[in-house]
């Protein structure tokens, strides 16, 4: 099976909007990006338990919080001046230079 690379245009630190299920409305910073898997992973966003079997670091075994991805579609980037959802845009300016920006405003996201 031949692995299939998303193009994503969040980026690391990007603060987004979730726009669909048990988090719909939560804001959070971008910790990381899977082109792989077309997913996103948000800080505070899709924390999961998981039980860990004794090892060094926990002797006596856990439940640890994990953040797990979450689908990129879910997610909007937030634009700052209106704290809105926005998507993702790109111009080139007169020097060649690719830069974003938000589609409601046209603003350069910095």
């Amino acid at each position: 099976m031949e692995k299939t690379m998303y193009k994503i245009r969040l980026k690391k630190g990007d603060t987004v909007v979730v726009l669909a299920g048990k988090y719909k409305g939560k804001t959070g910073k971008v910790i990381a990006t899977h082109p792989s898997l077309n997913k996103v992973t948000v800080e505070g966003i899709n924390i999961v338990k998981k039980h860990v079997k004794p090892n060094r670091v926990n002797p006596q075994g856990a439940i640890v919080e994990i953040t797990q991805p979450i689908w990129v579609s879910k997610v909007a980037i937030q634009e700052p001046t209106s704290k809105k959802p926005s998507r993702i845009g790109y111009k080139i300016d007169k020097d060649g230079n690719k830069t974003r920006v938000f589609k409601k405003s046209g603003k350069e996201i910095k």
